[in-house]
């Protein structure tokens, strides 16, 4: 298992170093078999008005899944004790489901998704001012079923993948009412929908 470690306006000494390390080989100790690397971001922001700026984000590569996870306190070691819990429940929560599929051999069915009317739901669009971070990562062929586990896996509201029926790019993402929506793309027949925005219905695990 490979830990990798990264800074960002601060300096991994090694008493830093030792303690992440430290960690998460004791909250990933016991998934070793599946898991391949670890990446962990610390970072301090330097605007004095954030109170909660010292952050540690783990990302977590498992067997053809990805383990995301990110906290932030006014303490770097505190942040590195939340994340690593964190890690640890969903670890755990992805091994247990890995091992019901496997004597199940079942996976819950999607009901047909429903159009919603309007993809922002009355927000605005914003942009960030600048690019901060480039990611670049395998994208394979995936149901949307299996694009929801892994969005409850990255700590993100939304999950880029490569939807298995059609051979297109989808986004899957959170709703702030509830459930969940994918974006895919409109062709130019299609132009009678009023968004690409679906509506995924929400299942029980």
């Amino acid at each position: 298992m490979q830990l990798v470690i990264h800074g960002k306006n601060i300096d991994i000494t090694d008493a830093i170093r030792s303690y992440v390390e430290q960690k998460l080989e004791r909250a990933a100790g016991h998934f070793q078999n599946i898991t391949q690397e670890i990446d962990v971001h610390l970072s301090v922001a330097r605007n004095p008005r954030i109170t909660t700026n010292q952050t540690a984000e783990v990302t977590i590569y498992v067997n053809g899944s990805i383990i995301r996870a990110e906290e932030s306190s006014d303490n770097l070691y505190a942040s590195v004790d939340l994340v690593a819990d964190k890690v640890s429940r969903k670890l755990r929560k992805l091994k247990e489901k890995r091992q019901d599929k496997s004597r199940t051999h079942e996976v819950p069915a999607i009901e047909d998704p429903k159009l919603v009317p309007d993809l922002l739901e009355n927000r605005a669009p914003e942009l960030p001012q600048e690019v901060v971070r480039v990611k670049y990562f395998a994208m394979p062929a995936m149901t949307v079923e299996a694009a929801l586990e892994h969005l409850e896996m990255v700590d993100h509201d939304f999950y880029v993948f490569r939807n298995a029926e059609t051979g297109e790019i989808n986004v899957i993402y959170e709703r702030n009412h509830g459930g969940y929506g994918v974006i895919q793309p409109r062709h130019g027949n299609d132009n009678h929908q009023s968004d690409s925005d679906l509506q995924v219905p929400v299942h029980a695990h």
